[in-house]
């Protein structure tokens, strides 16, 4: 039977402590600034995204996440980088606007030398993925779906394992239309990146080939 010993009595006061501090200096939600913020995630390693003065921790991503996000990075990153285009995968900011940051799992620039493509955070994308986190399923389905078209990002890719489905939208005016919604036995295709597809079965196989 494990007890309580000093050592760890010690340790767990000290954490109470740490926590009292942290609490007493850190703002209140709804009081951050993006300053705040910036200087929060350049200090930890989880992943946080900011809305008017609020933050809010998302979950780790799962192994069939990751595999599935990396089985595209690849595809996205075999495509642009012989055309001078660069993709990223999480963590890395993204601003939609003053007061609001986002962490997409992956963004793409066209071109490498966008200025939107800053070392701290992008300052915009011309494509961004999300694979629907199991949490909060309508966080990348319907909120994000509304913060990048605030941001005016061309293309949302979302990626769902649930339905193993890839759905891609294209910005018109202030909003997205479902340029396709693609299942096994299809490629989903961009409307932005002339000549791109991913082979749906392939994303989603990902994780049972160990990607």
């Amino acid at each position: 039977m494990l007890t309580s010993g000093p050592s760890m009595t010690s340790s767990a006061t000290s954490q109470d402590a740490l926590h009292a501090l942290l609490r007493e200096v850190l703002p209140p939600q709804g009081g951050w600034s993006d300053e705040e913020y910036l200087w929060l995630t350049d200090r930890c390693s989880r992943l946080v995204e900011f809305t008017d003065g609020h933050v809010q921790e998302l979950p780790m991503p799962t192994f069939t996440h990751q595999a599935v996000l990396l089985a595209l990075y690849r595809l996205f990153h075999d495509y642009l980088t012989p055309r001078g285009g660069v993709a990223m995968v999480a963590a890395l900011r993204m601003r939609i606007r003053g007061g609001k940051f986002r962490e997409p799992d992956m963004l793409l620039l066209r071109d490498r030398s966008d200025s939107r493509c800053q070392d701290r955070y992008w300052l915009g994308a011309d494509l961004v993925v999300e694979v629907v986190s199991p949490d909060d399923p309508d966080r990348d389905v319907v909120e994000k779906r509304a913060d990048y078209a605030e941001a005016r990002i061309p293309e949302y890719w979302i990626v769902d394992p649930r339905d193993e489905t890839i759905t891609v939208l294209a910005l018109e005016g202030d909003a997205y239309v479902e340029h396709g919604a693609y299942g096994r036995g299809h490629a989903a295709a961009s409307r932005l990146l002339d000549g791109f597809a991913a082979d749906v079965a392939a994303v989603f196989d990902a994780p049972k080939a160990g990607a």
